[in-house]
């Protein structure tokens, strides 16, 4: 008999990626195709937007929903391997718009329910898309989601005094895409013995051929700039509550994006909510490690399977 490795393996589809323009802007936009699909899940990245840290999670993903769900990603504007907007940077609500209008332009014939998953800022985007397409999602899932700042975090208050400055943005871009000199072993072997052992080759090649490229820099420090100011306020407790039952949260243990604080205040402002703390030990980043895409992507189907197993009844 075949193993249960041997098993999922052969079940097991790779994701297809394409670019595609949304309201003319170049788009990364990783997706499987399930053959009779009985949901849409789409997938929304943090910052860095970069859908190839992923892969590991959205192959993972359609496994375990049993081939049941097509899957679409669709990366951040400019959070691209090449320049296609020469320069340009986007801001947190322009990233919310394109991922509305893709949804129009990309999923408006889908006829099948469609389920959000957020990645940390992707949450609050997701929420978003939820507020300005209510009629066509059917669920709503934040992983480690970022939603509102963390006056207690030094981390963060660091991360925005860099963000804040246009000349210290520009300046940790360029050092950054200063890498680009190197080689691609060259840089592989740089980020795979700066990160960890760890780390998937998945991400070890995604930051190699994303994040050393100075665009791509500028535009996720920009980008976490206007998240800063507009993640300042309170979330929106009212649409919260009105949406409790299609919305669910995972959460980690030591996560400065997503404090525990943040889950015990949406249990009691939004109760219906449905949450979770990952205790596995891994981390915000999940989507770096294997183990970390595997686990979090079998907690997502089992949310799923959940949630539409209590629409049936």
């Amino acid at each position: 008999m075949e193993s249960e490795k041997e098993l999922m393996n052969e079940a097991k589809r790779s994701v297809n990626f394409r670019l595609c323009r949304v309201s003319g802007s170049m788009t990364e936009v990783m997706e499987i195709q399930a053959e009779s699909p009985k949901y849409h899940v789409l997938f929304i990245p943090g910052n860095p937007g970069v859908v190839s840290f992923y892969n590991d999670f959205l192959e993972s993903l359609h496994q375990f929903l049993d081939g049941n769900a097509s899957i679409t990603a669709v990366g951040q504007i400019s959070h691209t391997s090449k320049d296609w907007e020469s320069g340009k940077l986007f801001s947190l609500q322009e990233q919310i718009d394109h991922k509305v209008e893709f949804i129009r332009q990309e999923l408006e014939s889908v006829k099948v329910p469609i389920i959000l998953v957020g990645h940390s800022i992707g949450s609050y985007i997701s929420l978003e898309i939820l507020r300005k397409c209510p009629e066509k999602v059917l669920y709503c899932i934040g992983l480690y989601p970022f939603l509102t700042l963390n006056q207690q975090s030094t981390k963060q208050s660091l991360i925005g005094k860099l963000a804040a400055s246009s000349l210290l943005s520009a300046t940790a871009s360029f050092l950054v895409a200063s890498l680009g000199l190197l080689s691609m072993s060259a840089a592989r072997r740089l980020v795979s013995y700066s990160l960890g052992a760890s780390w998937s080759d998945t991400a070890v090649q995604a930051t190699c051929t994303h994040l050393r490229q100075y665009h791509t820099m500028r535009n996720v420090l920009y980008m976490a700039m206007t998240e800063f100011r507009e993640l300042a306020a309170e979330p929106d407790w009212e649409f919260m509550r009105e949406n409790q039952s299609k919305l669910a949260f995972l959460f980690g243990i030591d996560d400065h994006w997503g404090p525990l604080h943040l889950f015990e205040e949406i249990s009691k402002k939004a109760p219906g909510t449905s949450l979770s703390i990952e205790s596995e030990g891994h981390t915000h980043g999940f989507c770096c490690t294997v183990a970390g895409s595997v686990w979090v992507a079998q907690h997502v189907a089992t949310l799923i399977k959940t949630r539409l197993n209590q629409k049936r009844l």
